[in-house]
């Protein structure tokens, strides 16, 4: 298990925060042997939370070229027929992905091959799962097109929680499937969408796992 280079500054942050907790509690209760008790256990547990929330695990991506992984842990919340407007323009099939502050917040390509646009939109910081925050939360919207020419679309989307959405991807650039793509921190969620007809291979309410499991099969 890694920790992701995404969480060094939260780290040293919430290990500055903690030393100074411990010494303040040591200094002004010397005596009071459960006031340290209480600082040691609220900056073990601010600890633990960064580590695990930045951990990094080594998985097997599950490939396949008719394949759309989901990019993100996390639980489904929204499966349906929707108008894209931003890229497509036109109906498309909408899979959601809601990430809780437990799960990991490492996000990947969906499929391989090319980006065809990349952007990043600003914005408000309604909860993940409100029907608005597609559209009007903090944001990014990547499209790649893979080797059958199917281009697919996904949009990290900042929560309540998350301030800060990072990609690593630019247009033009060559992805693999199940690659890394970006990081959202504390809480957020993916939108994937897809051609009309595609086949669906998740239900509402189902646990995904990024990059192994199938949300969908293109051309099937």
């Amino acid at each position: 298990m890694k920790f992701h280079r995404e969480g060094y500054a939260s780290l040293a942050l919430v290990i500055v925060f903690s030393a100074v907790l411990i010494w303040a509690a040591r200094f002004f209760f010397p005596e009071t042997t459960f006031v340290h008790y209480i600082a040691y256990v609220l900056s073990g547990v601010l600890i633990i939370t960064i580590l695990q929330f930045f951990r990094d695990p080594s998985i097997a991506i599950n490939k396949g070229e008719n394949f759309v992984l989901s990019p993100a842990d996390g639980k489904v919340v929204v499966i349906e027929e929707v108008e894209e407007n931003e890229y497509f323009k036109d109906k498309r099939l909408q899979v959601s992905v809601f990430m809780s502050p437990v799960n990991v917040h490492i996000n990947r390509n969906p499929v391989a091959g090319t980006v065809k646009y990349a952007k990043y939109h600003p914005g408000l910081y309604l909860v993940a799962w409100h029907p608005k925050s597609s559209t009007e939360n903090e944001r990014t919207t990547i499209v790649i097109e893979n080797k059958p020419k199917v281009e697919v679309l996904f949009r990290q989307i900042a929560g309540a929680l998350a301030r800060r959405i990072v990609f690593y991807v630019k247009e033009g650039d060559k992805v693999e499937q199940g690659g890394e793509m970006g990081f959202i921190k504390f809480g957020s969620r993916v939108d994937v969408f897809l051609p009309i007809g595609t086949k669906i291979n998740v239900e509402l309410n189902q646990v995904v796992k990024g990059g192994r499991t199938v949300l969908a099969e293109l051309g099937a």
